[in-house]
């Protein structure tokens, strides 16, 4: 089986998880956060409708240097978020799905001022950066929610508030 076959199945479950959460964003909470260290939750959940679009970097350059990375404007409704989520998913996607082994096994480098943060091969930098990095703000959304008595959805199993699924 080719390596992108092997990933598309789970890109695919852990984004319809994300939409699902994405689809909680309650628009009269968006600059609430629960610390002053914290992102806002219109902050966080902006990042998880972009966090794809590194995929195009990912599997078309090198490197990336997160010094030259432009802001990113948080988005202000959650349709604008949905809709930036379908949009970098579908495009994270077809990017996976038409990369090759060789592709994938080629190593890639993030960088932060030019000085390297990791080296890795391709699909693992999916693996870590994209996926689990998804999956690792998706649950922090999920605390966003519980804390402004949002219901939180069913991801791996029933929640509190869904119950059976």
């Amino acid at each position: 089986m080719a390596l992108n076959q092997a990933l598309l199945p789970e890109f695919d479950h852990e984004m319809a998880n994300t939409r699902k959460s994405l689809e909680r964003v309650p628009e009269n909470k968006l600059g609430w956060k629960p610390h002053q260290k914290s992102m806002t939750l219109g902050g966080l959940a902006t990042h998880l409708a972009t966090i794809n679009h590194w995929t195009d970097a990912i599997l078309g350059q090198e490197s990336f240097d997160v010094a030259n990375a432009p802001p990113n404007p948080e988005l202000k409704s959650r349709a604008d978020m949905l809709g930036a989520f379908d949009q970098n998913t579908t495009a994270a996607r077809k990017a996976i799905a038409g990369a090759s082994d060789e592709q994938l096994m080629k190593p890639w480098s993030l960088l932060a001022s030019g000085k390297p943060v990791f080296t890795l091969p391709r699909i693992a930098v999916l693996r870590s950066f994209i996926l689990n990095h998804t999956i690792h703000h998706r649950a922090q959304l999920g605390v966003y929610l519980r804390l402004n008595d949002v219901p939180v959805p069913s991801i791996y199993g029933p929640s509190a508030d869904e119950g059976q699924m």
